[in-house]
């Protein structure tokens, strides 16, 4: 039985965005769409139509009669996805908090061990992601996480590669500041946790930025 193209093509959007994602394929990056056909035993149009989609949310760029490339970022854009970030995601966590359990905390709890036990960059934006979302899980604002999410998303080069830059010092500052908003959270001081959020992802900003060698020229 054939796949429905609009299956298809979001099975391929899907793989092309973990390859983003995984830094495989990198900013600035050309995608050949013969050859992601091929690899991924598919037609053109599913391809075709999946680069839209990644083009709606900011992953790919696709210039008229040229061709598609993965999308980069200046380090001013990547600057103001961080400020913008720091004003929506402390409000994802307002929707979120006063739902989430005792259980849902611990499991928080349980990834930042994880986190602090692991010194492998991959699993670390893996893990920090997760623990990030385990946060909104509760939300009931699909559109403002739908936002949020494409921030984690277009940014997500630009924090492997300053993870790898500022190394073991760094890590230790996140994790301090993971523990003191799942604490918060614990202790259902909702404010609080906001404003460590909001401290967590300003820190992360300013110390980027610092960095204009991450970014493209």
């Amino acid at each position: 039985m054939a796949v429905p193209a609009g299956v298809a093509s979001q099975r391929v959007a899907d793989e092309l965005r973990e390859w983003i994602l995984a830094g495989r394929l990198a900013p600035g990056a050309r995608i050949i769409q013969d050859e992601l056909a091929d690899e991924l035993n598919t037609s053109r149009l599913p391809v075709r139509e999946a680069l839209r989609i990644l083009e709606s949310r900011g992953l790919v760029t696709l210039r008229a009669n040229q061709g598609a490339w993965v999308a980069s970022m200046d380090g001013r854009e990547c600057e103001l996805s961080y400020k913008v970030r720091e004003r929506l995601e402390p409000l994802l966590l307002a929707e979120s908090a006063p739902r989430l359990s005792d259980e849902d905390i611990d499991a928080m709890t349980a990834v930042q061990e994880r986190i602090e036990a692991t010194e492998d960059v991959e699993e670390f934006l893996v893990l920090d992601r997760r623990l990030h979302w385990a946060v909104y899980r509760h939300h009931d604002a699909g559109d403002l996480a739908a936002i949020v999410n494409r921030l984690w998303d277009t940014t997500q080069h630009y924090r492997r590669a300053f993870t790898r830059l500022a190394g073991q010092r760094r890590r230790w500052i996140i994790n301090g500041e993971h523990r003191l908003l799942i604490q918060a959270l614990r202790d259902r001081d909702h404010t609080s946790a906001e404003r460590i959020l909001e401290l967590h992802i300003r820190r992360t900003r300013v110390e980027l930025v610092k960095h204009p060698e991450l970014f493209a020229p």
